[in-house]
């Protein structure tokens, strides 16, 4: 079976993903990348979520250390961008580079992120920077081994899916993607 790292943001978009990976035949682990979500209490809700559910379904679960500060650092000047444009593309990258990172390391042959299963993203822009990233990564590389599984998972009523998912397994289910700027907004 491919090894495929799915950078995943919480339970809700996992978890569709997750089941539509494994029966394509990939053995999946999740990765729990996500410094831009504010603040650290609900960082650890969705977290705990998602690492409940990969413990349901025997998938290994990754989380790495929350960062806010780093990610703060890497979309400054863009903190008044609105939601869905260049200031959300930088937190994809920064998100990315990291799973790719990780994955190159620890030798998986894929990754992916669940982040395109949500309506309010933007798949064309994601599987765009997913390849970038790759192709950042392994700049130099003799023999390249990452590919970027490019997906939308909304489609084919992935999202539906999803919702439906949440569901039956009574996962938290936010009200805003992660930030504080798009927490803002939630509030308004």
């Amino acid at each position: 079976m491919p090894k495929i790292l799915l950078h995943s943001c919480c339970a809700p978009c996992g978890g569709q993903v997750i089941n539509e990976l494994k029966a394509q035949g990939f053995e999946v682990t999740v990765f729990f990348y996500n410094p831009n979500i504010f603040p650290i209490e609900e960082y650890e809700i969705r977290k705990n979520e998602i690492e409940k559910f990969c413990q349901s379904q025997n998938v290994e679960f990754i989380a790495e250390d929350y960062n806010h500060k780093k990610w703060l650092e890497f979309i400054k000047g863009l903190e008044k961008e609105p939601e869905g444009g260049p200031r959300c593309f930088k937190c994809y990258e920064f998100r990315l580079q990291e799973t790719a990172k990780y994955a190159k390391e620890n030798n998986f042959e894929y990754f992916a992120s669940t982040l395109s299963i949500s309506p309010h993203k933007n798949a064309e822009k994601i599987n765009e920077i997913g390849r970038e990233v790759v192709f950042s990564l392994l700049t130099g590389d003799v023999m390249p081994h990452l590919i970027f599984y490019e997906a939308d998972w909304k489609k084919h009523d992935g999202f539906k899916k999803s919702c439906e998912l949440s569901k039956t397994h009574n996962f938290y289910r936010q009200k805003y993607c992660g930030c504080e700027f798009s927490f803002h907004l939630s509030t308004l």
